[in-house]
């Protein structure tokens, strides 16, 4: 993997980390088996160093994880606009890995994590949506195999 080319925008593990967990959303980018990068906006989960998402029992995304379960993550935290300086304030994330689909309890356990990230006042009823939308979807978790953040402060 590439290194950062600003070493000195770096952000330490924890604080990459920190950014993960807190993001409001992230990217998922595949590749399908013709070479054509496909890039998608998706809420998530980062738990015990993996990053989880549902979608839909089909789809692009799936298409593309068959052919190659190589991805890269992107997550944009905290962004400022400096106008006067033609910059921009940021920090962000990266995460590259392999994703598989998961099951059984692993896969419950990323479907309430992504209730409690993103619903956290309705966590019975999340817990009831689950048990309807079961056969609705599919949980992927992404193993992260190098991670990196970079800032401008």
């Amino acid at each position: 993997m590439r290194q950062l080319r600003r070493t000195d925008r770096g952000l330490s593990p924890v604080e990459t980390r920190q950014l993960l967990e807190q993001g409001e959303y992230g990217t998922l980018s595949t590749v399908d088996d013709q070479g054509q990068p496909y890039g998608a906006p998706l809420s998530y989960a980062y738990r015990n160093d993996c990053i989880y998402f549902h979608c839909a029992l089909s789809g692009h995304k799936l298409d593309n994880l068959a052919s190659n379960p190589r991805v890269c993550f992107s997550v944009v935290g905290r962004t400022e606009l400096l106008p006067a300086e033609f910059a921009t304030r940021y920090e962000s994330a990266l995460a590259f890995g392999r994703a598989a689909e998961v099951f059984g309890e692993e896969r419950l356990d990323a479907l309430r994590w992504l209730v409690e990230k993103y619903s956290p006042e309705f966590q019975a009823e999340g817990g009831n949506y689950i048990e309807q939308q079961r056969h609705a979807t599919r949980v992927i978790k992404i193993t992260i195999d190098q991670l990196s953040g970079k800032a401008r402060r």
